[in-house]
């Protein structure tokens, strides 16, 4: 997919540009041993939308002269790193199936004898149980922010918070690896604008019944003389569109609308009959896979119809 190799090349870049601030005049190289990170234990507590919590994280920095630190975050979930407190700059790099997200230490350049300290943030998307649950493979590196191997590292125990309150007899968390998300569509009713032009709106309704990580697209096969015009809520739009709202929640349901327009000289009436993919992706991955892709198409008809 088009859009899928552009993610990558903007990745390569972004990733580029967070080495090259170990260039900037406040950040100077650092040696090997010049920095540690230590980390307390996540906790995720359940909310109205999955589980939240802070995993702490203190950073010292040994080094001569100020500089500025890089940390890499490997989730212990896929797609649940929510951000840094203080927030700091960061980057996502592809899924595998985790991602691994690389930040600026919070807060500029560290002085030398600095020890900071912050949290690195999580929610997980799912639905909260009545039993404890835990994952594994939750890692934290620090090191300077110019592309040399990373100074320290620790690992993390990441504990979901039952319902009750307990975390007591934890059971290993396993997430969906498949997509299970389905879409419904109304049809689509143009209106002649004021500049004779026809504009119209298509209901979609997306359901996300899994808890895999995912974002959802919509890619339209439109009649002729029809063309995309955006999508509300507004969201990245171009052959396709995203659906706003950024990952959905286990059981979560959203309506958005295309706009749908046609030119001028197109005569009232029935104009064709369309179809709608719903596109799961995560990060700069590709498409997933669902569970069931007969619901991930349908069809609607759009009908152009004069004011009066």
């Amino acid at each position: 997919m088009t859009r899928t190799i552009t993610r990558r090349l903007v990745a390569g870049f972004l990733g580029a540009g967070l080495g090259l601030l170990g260039a900037a005049p406040a950040a100077q190289a650092t040696a090997p041993g010049d920095t540690s990170v230590s980390v307390g234990r996540l906790v995720l507590d359940p909310t109205d939308r999955g589980y939240a919590g802070r995993l702490p994280v203190t950073v010292t920095y040994r080094g001569s002269a100020a500089a500025d630190l890089e940390l890499t975050v490997t989730e212990p979930v896929p797609g649940a790193f929510a951000g840094l407190t203080p927030t700091g700059m960061c980057f996502t790099g592809s899924p595998t199936p985790v991602r691994k997200i690389y930040c600026t230490v919070p807060g500029g350049a560290l002085q030398p004898g600095e020890r900071r300290r912050f949290t690195v943030d999580f929610r997980v998307l799912t639905s909260p149980r009545a039993h404890a649950m835990s994952a594994t493979g939750g890692r934290v590196t620090v090191g300077a922010a110019n592309g040399t191997p990373a100074d320290d590292a620790s690992d993390f125990p990441t504990l979901f918070r039952s319902t009750t309150g307990s975390l007591d007899d934890p059971r290993p968390y396993v997430w969906d690896t498949l997509t299970d998300a389905s879409l419904a569509v109304g049809s689509a009713v143009l209106a002649r604008q004021g500049d004779g032009t026809w504009l119209g709106r298509l209901p979609v309704t997306v359901r996300a019944a899994g808890d895999a990580a995912h974002d959802a697209w919509l890619e339209p096969t439109l009649p002729a003389g029809v063309s995309l015009a955006g999508i509300e809520p507004t969201a990245v739009c171009g052959s396709s569109c995203e659906v706003a709202g950024g990952r959905f929640m286990e059981g979560e349901e959203r309506t958005v609308a295309l706009l749908l327009r046609a030119p001028a000289e197109v005569t009232p009436g029935d104009l064709g009959t369309g179809s709608v993919r719903l596109v799961a992706t995560f990060g700069w991955g590709d498409e997933l896979v669902d569970v069931d892709p007969a619901d991930n198409t349908a069809a609607f008809g759009v009908t152009a119809v004069p004011a009066g």
